[in-house]
């Protein structure tokens, strides 16, 4: 039997037009709206290794999904088809493809970061600092109006005068390094996060020894960042002076004043510092 879980909400709302649209190719199948299901849990308890299930939405879907069915066996075969807004997830593993791709494999051994005493798995990377608060911005929009909401145009104005950079304490595998205005710290396991920044070009998400990219962003200059920031689109921010490259397994990240930091594309607001195990 095939099943489709869509989130109605990915996509700005559009994610039950696109479930419809799978449904067209791949023919009879059952649809479940997954913000009226019980529980994951309690859904692939019932399935076996001859049924197919097709998760339809976003990032945020994704990383929902993961953290839910955290310890759960699952036995069908399980495919991701894209309808969200960013997509990075899909940039990472397979940028050409507009077919449903099968995902069981990278859903193993994620690595865990754990905010506030709370413990998250994540699939894309975790975020702290700029694009947090982008993140918390564009939530706020979201809270206000159905309007779509643009994340470059918010990015623009947090460089240029609003977001305001932090002092940082960086662990990696036991070494520290401190850094002065930092604008972005994110921890990444794929190569994309934001919609489209490439911004650990050499993370691979299927390192033999599951390593992990901490990329910190650090320049006292507004214009300079400003100047650069499409850089980051192609991977090539990490070219310049003010941009460090960190890989391990421990992450441990300490801010000196709280911000927004965001877990795929989630946001938790007034964050000082996010560890990471992988």
């Amino acid at each position: 039997m095939k099943y489709i879980l869509f989130n109605p909400r990915s996509n700005n709302n559009r994610g039950k037009a696109s479930a419809e649209e799978l449904k067209k190719k791949l023919g009879e199948c059952e649809c479940q709206d997954v913000t009226k299901l019980n529980s994951y849990k309690n859904f692939f308890e019932y399935l076996s290794r001859d049924d197919k299930v097709y998760l339809v939405g976003g990032d945020g879907t994704l990383n929902y999904f993961i953290n839910e069915t955290d310890g759960t066996e699952i036995l069908p075969e399980l495919y991701f088809y894209p309808a969200g807004t960013g997509n990075d997830f899909l940039k990472d593993v397979a940028p050409d493809s507009k077919e449903p791709i099968k995902i069981n494999d990278f859903l193993k051994n994620l690595p865990t970061v754990i905010v506030k005493g709370q413990a998250y798995k994540f699939i894309n990377g975790v975020g702290y600092g700029l694009d947090g608060m982008c993140c918390q911005v564009g939530d706020d929009l979201k809270a206000k109006s159905n309007k779509e909401v643009n994340y470059t145009s918010i990015a623009l104005k947090q460089v240029l005068y609003a977001y305001r950079p932090k002092k940082a304490k960086v662990t990696v595998d036991g070494v520290t390094k401190e850094y002065k205005n930092v604008w972005i710290l994110p921890t990444m396991k794929g190569r994309y996060y934001g919609g489209g920044m490439k911004v650990a070009p050499d993370q691979d998400r299927n390192d033999p020894e599951g390593k992990v990219t901490t990329v910190i962003v650090h320049s006292s200059l507004r214009l300079k960042l400003l100047f650069n920031f499409p850089k980051i689109f192609a991977g090539k921010h990490t070219e310049l002076p003010n941009v460090d490259i960190l890989k391990g397994k421990e992450v441990s990240v300490e801010y000196d004043k709280p911000t927004a930091l965001q877990i795929d594309g989630e946001t938790i607001r007034d964050v000082l510092g996010y560890t990471v195990k992988a």
